[in-house]
């Protein structure tokens, strides 16, 4: 186990990624307290999204950026290497033959910095997400 020397808790995983604190209230304030250069990614991905779902609204659920109606939608948030991207399991599966060149898992997809975002691919899955579960 290891624990975080700033805030105490402890992690399975030796400096796991967290908030020490109080998590962000808004998208934008979690976008300010990632490093500088990730967050032109970051806005990239919430802009593709805010724009294919603009009545979701937008939240923070787990410490993540979060777009839902009645419940959550997507969720985006920043890695070391890459930018997760959450729609679920279904919409990883209704997707996966555009999503070959992305490393996927339950749930999740991984875009890596040192690729171009599929911005419209983003923003179709959010639309696919909010129509599969209205």
């Amino acid at each position: 186990m290891w624990k975080c020397p700033k805030c105490g808790r402890t992690f399975k995983n030796t400096n796991q990624d967290h908030y020490c604190g109080e998590p962000p209230k808004t998208i934008e304030e979690y976008i300010k307290r990632q490093p500088e250069q990730v967050q032109p990614f970051l806005r990239q991905v919430n802009t593709a999204i805010q724009s294919a779902i603009p009545t979701a609204k937008e939240k923070i659920s787990w410490s993540m950026p979060t777009y839902w109606k009645k419940h959550n939608l997507i969720q985006f948030a920043a890695f070391k290497k890459h930018i997760g991207l959450y729609p679920g399991p279904e919409a990883v599966e209704a997707f996966a033959d555009k999503l070959t060149q992305y490393h996927t898992s339950k749930g999740a997809i991984q875009l890596p910095y040192d690729q171009p975002l599929p911005l419209e691919l983003i923003a179709e899955i959010a639309r696919w997400c909010e129509k599969e579960n209205s």
